[in-house]
């Protein structure tokens, strides 16, 4: 635990309430202070749903802290047994109200006596670990909870080739559009979705996932926990192929052939050829002349493994981009990215600190970057592109329209977003010519590119020595500077005077 002022994964409480939140009828009690208590106000301005289960705080106060929280916490979850009716209450601490170290256990145990609700405790480190580590363990935990009496020789499969997809769940980066476009893919393949968990489902379902062929892993952040388990106790085959690109989304069908062994009335490797040259853009795409400007190109690529993996491979194999540097904030998966990233990328950035990825990205002077919402006001400070490819993000990238980044119309997507996030050859001459589109002040006094100022060849000098990246903007505000003066001839001391002024 840490004071930070920006954090790329939550604290471990956010992990828990995303996942009870995502089950129906499901009630999540949160037991900590004031200021804690910020869960409902985020779900209910970033997700685009018309009804969510809210999470109730039981408050931790002045009062609380003199008498005990034992009769609050029990007072409140018998109410909301009674009030709504869950099927589920999860209770968790946070990291604050576990400094108290009650004896929760004990509460839900109280709780349960006079609740016609399962009632559970989130066996979760808030000291150890963060929000999506959290959310793996609960899950797990919920699944288990459901499963631990289920007899494994009583399971019948279901007649259809079935999978479970694990892991979509609320405000996770385009989750619903990734769920939508896997449900078409398996529909393709004749495949029917068994259960689609935690989103939407209702625990009293979850006896059935055993039933199901296989399990999908499309995110290795929430959910692998869970395979794992179902793996172990009930012997069931797993894929955690994400299928991001043209290559990875092929490599997740011939997987899912190779373990279900069902296809028989579908050539896999024609589907996939199909697919490529003629559903997807993006292969067609990459051989066009507009990708192949972006040959050479510096990019750095940084966010949750899953994303910061995928985006990584293809930009480096299938549209010629050199990334120049591959980074995840995901510290507790750094073995698993490093091995997948080696050999796509000049350099390997593991950290949870952005100011480090701020100066990676200012030292290295990408062309564009993909990232965070973090890494987007890092390339608005830096006048560089950048393209938001993983959590944490913002409003914007809660599209109401269909945005996949998984499967054939997940390439075009990122096909698209990696081509608009470059500034590109007409573009930098226009740029240069006009001063950009976005530029907030005149510049000039008029629009003509004749320019009536004369640099010093020691001013030209030092002009070079600034990175390139802020080189024309320097310039620019340096002229307007001189042509607010009358200054003819820009000199040493007026580039040091602009700047000095600018800073002012």
């Amino acid at each position: 635990m840490k004071l930070a002022y920006w954090m790329y994964a939550g604290p471990a409480h956010i992990g828990t309430l995303r996942v009870a939140s995502s089950f129906k009828n499901v009630h999540a009690i949160m037991h900590a202070p004031l200021g804690d208590d910020y869960f409902n106000v985020m779900r209910s301005m970033l997700e685009r749903e018309r009804d969510f289960t809210p999470v109730t705080t039981s408050v931790v106060d002045r009062h609380v802290l003199a008498r005990g929280s034992q009769e609050k916490v029990v007072e409140n979850i018998n109410r909301k047994d009674k009030q709504e009716k869950p099927d589920l209450i999860v209770l968790t601490p946070t990291c604050t109200s576990s400094i108290l170290q009650e004896d929760l256990q004990n509460f839900v145990n109280r709780a349960s006596l006079n609740s016609d609700s399962d009632v559970l405790l989130a066996d979760v480190n808030h000291y150890r670990v963060n929000e999506l580590q959290a959310a793996d363990r609960t899950l797990e935990q919920i699944i288990r909870h459901y499963l631990k009496d289920l007899n494994s020789q009583n399971i019948k499969k279901t007649e259809q080739p079935s999978v479970n997809i694990l892991g979509i769940f609320t405000l996770g980066f385009h989750n619903q559009h990734d769920c939508r476009e896997l449900k078409r893919l398996l529909n393709d393949l004749g495949i029917k979705v068994n259960l689609i968990i935690p989103e939407g489902v209702s625990v009293k379902k979850l006896k059935t996932i055993p039933e199901a062929w296989l399990n999908i892993v499309p995110y290795r952040e929430v959910g692998l926990m869970s395979a794992l388990y179902l793996e172990k106790t009930f012997k069931m085959p797993f894929v955690s192929t994400c299928p991001i690109g043209l290559i990875d989304t092929a490599n997740f069908v011939r997987e899912l052939n190779e373990k279900l062994h069902t296809f028989s009335k579908i050539n896999v490797e024609q589907y996939i050829d199909h697919q490529t040259r003629f559903i997807s853009q993006a292969a067609w795409f990459s051989r066009s002349i507009d990708c192949q400007n972006l040959t050479g190109k510096k990019a750095v690529v940084f966010g949750d493994t899953t994303h910061a993996v995928a985006l990584t491979k293809v930009l480096s194999r299938e549209m010629g981009i050199r990334v120049v540097c591959a980074g995840t904030y995901c510290q507790h998966d750094a073995d698993w990215f490093r091995e997948q990233v080696e050999g796509f990328c000049d350099e390997i950035l593991i950290t949870e600190d952005h100011t480090q990825v701020s100066n990676m990205i200012a030292r290295l002077e990408p062309s564009a970057i993909f990232g965070t919402q973090m890494e987007r006001h890092v390339g608005k400070r830096l006048d560089i592109p950048c393209g938001v490819i993983s959590a944490p993000i913002h409003i914007q990238n809660f599209p109401l329209g269909y945005r996949p980044f998984v499967g054939y119309e997940g390439a075009n997507q990122i096909a698209d977003l990696v081509y608009n996030s470059f500034t590109l050859g007409m573009e930098d001459h226009l740029l240069e010519i006009f001063g950009g589109h976005d530029v907030k002040t005149v510049i000039t006094k008029t629009l003509s590119t004749n320019s009536d100022l004369q640099w010093s060849e020691s001013s030209l000098a030092e002009l070079q020595k600034i990175p390139g990246f802020v080189r024309n903007r320097i310039k620019r505000n340096t002229e307007k500077y001189a042509r607010e003066q009358n200054i003819k001839q820009i000199t040493l001391e007026v580039l040091y005077a602009a700047k000095e002024a600018l800073a002012a």
